[in-house]
């Protein structure tokens, strides 16, 4: 996974869930209340910031 191996410098470990907290942390920053989420999940991918509406 690219994220790990660029932001704190060890490959992947598949066990782990460091990526899934911080996309949760930075959702709950950036997202607006009842409006469609800016950071979207694509499945078997990863994720992708979407523009605002």
């Amino acid at each position: 996974m690219m994220i790990f191996e660029e932001v704190w410098g060890y490959h992947f470990d598949p066990g782990t869930n460091l990526i899934d907290v911080h996309i949760g942390r930075l959702r709950k920053k950036i997202d607006p209340p009842g409006n469609v989420p800016l950071i979207r999940t694509v499945r078997g991918s990863g994720y992708v910031i979407a523009e605002p509406v």
